[in-house]
C-alpha cells in the first residue's frame, strides 16, 4: 500500500511541477470575489494582509461601507494601507439615489487615482459591483481604469452580482456560495466576525 501511496503522490508531483514550470509569465492579476456567499471582502483582505507581510504596497477603497468600526482597516491602515470609504452606508438605508451616486463618483476619483498608481502593487474595490449593477458607475469607465492600471498591479473586485463582462477580464474568478448562514438563524452579526 505504501508504495502505491508513494507512486501516486510521485505522478502528483510530476504534474504539479510541470504545470510551475509552464507558468513564465509574470505580471499583475485582476481577481472578482463573488456569488450571494459571506466571505468576499473577508478573502480581499485576506489577501491584502498576505501582500503587506511581503512587504507590497496595497489601498483599497471600499463602497457601500459606511462610518461604522471596520476591523480591517483598523488594522491594515497601522501598515500603510490607504483605505477610502464612500461612508454613506448602505444603500437600502440611504434611499437617495442623488446622494448614492454623487457618494461614489467621489470615491471613484480616488479609486482611479490608485489605479493609476505605480507605486501600488494590490488595488481592492469592495463591493464596487453593486455601483455598476445600480448604474452609479459606468461599467465602461471601470473597464478603461482597469485595462489602464500598471503592468505589475493586481486588483481584487469584490461583490454580488458581478457583470460578465468584468468576469471575463478576470484572471480568477472565485464565486463564494451560501450553504449556511449564522444570521439565518437569527444570530446578531459580531463585530470582530462579521465586521
Amino acid at each position: 500500500m505504501s508504495d502505491r501511496h508513494q507512486q501516486r503522490q510521485q505522478r502528483l508531483k510530476e504534474q504539479v511541477d510541470a504545470r510551475i514550470a509552464a507558468a513564465t509569465e509574470s505580471r499583475g492579476i485582476l481577481m472578482v470575489f463573488t456569488g450571494n456567499g459571506k466571505g468576499k471582502t473577508t478573502a480581499a483582505f485576506g489577501t491584502a494582509l498576505r501582500a503587506c507581510g511581503h512587504g507590497k504596497t496595497v489601498a483599497a477603497v471600499q463602497f457601500i461601507k459606511g462610518e461604522w468600526p471596520n476591523g480591517e482597516r483598523n488594522l491594515l491602515e497601522q501598515h500603510g494601507v490607504e483605505f477610502q470609504v464612500m461612508a454613506t452606508g448602505f444603500t437600502w438605508d440611504t434611499q437617495n439615489r442623488e446622494t448614492d451616486t454623487f457618494a461614489c463618483q467621489k470615491v471613484w476619483q480616488e479609486a482611479r487615482r490608485m489605479l493609476a498608481d505605480t507605486r501600488l502593487d494590490l488595488v481592492i474595490l469592495d463591493e464596487i459591483t453593486y455601483m455598476v449593477s445600480m448604474d452609479y458607475l459606468g461599467l465602461d469607465e471601470l473597464v478603461d481604469a482597469l485595462s489602464q492600471r500598471p503592468a505589475h498591479q493586481s486588483v481584487i473586485i469584490t461583490g454580488r452580482g458581478c457583470h460578465r463582462i468584468l468576469l471575463d477580464m478576470a484572471d480568477t474568478v472565485t464565486e463564494m456560495r451560501p450553504v449556511k448562514h449564522a444570521f439565518d438563524a437569527g444570530i446578531q452579526a459580531q463585530q470582530g466576525i462579521d465586521w
